[in-house]
């Protein structure tokens, strides 16, 4: 087939906005549109998007990527999806109307429940079905409470008429007008209800939670030709030919397809995932063992550390302190003090992720003085992400018995130099930027064009993948080693601050 003057559609959904992203051959971006869509807080700990609204706002960033470079619906190859995962949306079979809002991956709603399976020992099997541990985070835990909690959704659901999907399944189904009900492995690896080992919804699971398993999607790969478009955006019927979770979406578009290779994220929260091939290793320091991607009948595995509030936490300064008035100013601020005054931020605002797993955390800030001023503050918030990715990094090197090489980045926030300077600095560990950073759009375009032969292969591939910048560690190692000694002081005080 003939792909001159054709481009790959990504879909990159994020958890604040969504996004529609064109690539041509060298993976470079030919348009971008991106939509803000709003966040619900009904009470203390929850979080919820209307999933209407995350359709629409995808849709309209569709057709304006289009518009922006007058490219036409017949010049699209394919399209691949990349999402928030996790976040867990119920919809009604027939009409295609969610029956509540979407529970948003944050959202700490069933700590409380989470609790009282660990306190009936189910930690353990549930970690060896799904790698997981047992937290409000995943998907499970917010289908049980939306079948219990929303009026005759029970009944719906044992009758058949109700739907469950991660925010790819949602898309999907969308775009296909409701004939097409898939989700991918990556996705389905997130639920707490698939089984990694068996590629399958895990029945055992599914009854534990009381969860019908005619509310499941069909698992596929993550590049395969699912369907063809049939919504009224696009007049031409496009093949939907890649899935992948963001942050798997991520380590294939930095090309992390080595055992051994690693990235992080640095987005509203902050991910790391290291490549382990194709066994799943089970980890012995909280992190989660999950499925990196599946093309063909080959699944690669992955080791990852969550960080729940990344850059979520300038997105607080900004609106919630108005301590700033844009996450670009960050930088500056940073550096015009020589150093975080004694501040230390623990962003523990929706409760500690890996190595931690406390629900129960919260923010904290510690250190301050009369002379503390925003600057300190800003840095020390800063300070506060990279210093989670070098707990997560710490407990990876655990489990893997190995340094890496390099930590490949990627997400908004690593256009600050300051960040990247002090992760380097933090972890001893050299940091690399690359050329284009919208890598978890082009990992899910990277996806969709392999299935489609848009792309030949993964030697094609690896000619796209450009560095920007490297960074090295440049502080003394004693002052780096008291800046983490004082770190771990601060997260034993946001620790298990709240209890249900």
């Amino acid at each position: 087939m003939d792909f001159s003057n054709q481009y790959v559609l990504a879909i990159d959904q994020w958890t604040t906005s969504s996004r529609a992203i064109l690539f041509n051959q060298k993976g470079d971006i030919v348009s971008l549109a991106q939509q803000t869509f709003q966040q619900y807080f009904p009470q203390p700990g929850w979080v919820e998007h209307d999933a209407c609204e995350i359709w629409s706002s995808q849709a309209s960033v569709i057709t304006e990527a289009l518009e922006k470079e007058n490219i036409t619906d017949n010049q699209i190859a394919c399209i691949g999806i990349a999402n928030q995962r996790e976040t867990t949306i119920v919809w009604d079979r027939k009409s295609g109307e969610p029956i509540y809002h979407a529970i948003v991956w944050q959202d700490r709603r069933t700590a409380g429940f989470c609790e009282e399976l660990k306190a009936k020992g189910l930690a353990s099997i549930i970690r060896e079905k799904t790698g997981l541990v047992i937290d409000a985070y995943f998907s499970a835990t917010k289908i049980r409470w939306i079948l219990d909690n929303v009026e005759g959704a029970r009944e719906r659901a044992e009758r058949g008429e109700l739907c469950f999907g991660t925010v790819d399944t949602w898309i999907v189904w969308n775009l296909t007008n409701g004939g097409t009900f898939v989700t991918d492995v990556t996705n389905a690896s997130r639920t707490m209800l698939f089984n990694i080992h068996t590629q399958t919804w895990d029945k055992e699971l599914l009854d534990l939670f009381q969860i019908p398993e005619s509310m499941m999607p069909e698992v596929k790969s993550c590049s395969e030709v699912y369907c063809h478009t049939s919504a009224s955006i696009l007049k031409t019927a496009i093949p939907v030919s890649g899935i992948a979770g963001d942050q798997q979406a991520a380590l294939f578009g930095q090309l992390c397809i080595d055992e051994g290779m690693i990235k992080t994220t640095y987005g509203t929260g902050c991910f790391m995932v290291l490549n382990t091939g194709n066994k799943p290793v089970l980890s012995e320091n909280n992190l989660l063992t999950t499925v990196a991607w599946k093309i063909g009948d080959q699944v690669t595995y992955a080791l990852e550390g969550s960080v729940f509030v990344g850059g979520a936490v300038v997105q607080w300064l900004r609106d919630e302190l108005h301590l700033i008035e844009s996450a670009s100013v960050t930088e500056e601020l940073a550096t015009s003090v020589p150093d975080n005054g004694g501040v230390y931020f623990v962003p523990a605002l929706t409760g500690l992720a890996a190595p931690y797993w406390d629900q129960y955390a919260r923010g904290a800030i510690i250190g301050i003085t009369r002379g503390t001023n925003a600057a300190h503050i800003t840095r020390a918030a800063l300070e506060g992400i990279c210093y989670q990715v070098y707990d997560v990094l710490k407990a990876m090197e655990n489990d893997m018995h190995t340094k890496p090489k390099e930590i490949r980045v990627d997400g908004g926030a690593i256009a600050n130099n300051f960040l990247m300077q002090f992760q380097a600095d933090i972890t001893r560990c050299p940091v690399v930027r690359p050329r284009v950073l919208e890598t978890t759009a082009l990992g899910a375009a990277y996806l969709a064009g392999l299935a489609v032969g848009y792309w030949k292969d993964l030697d094609e591939l690896k000619e796209h993948w450009a560095l920007d910048k490297v960074f090295m560690a440049e502080m003394d190692e004693e002052v780096s080693e008291s800046l983490l000694t004082d770190w771990h002081k601060a997260v034993g005080r946001s620790l298990h601050w709240v209890s249900e």
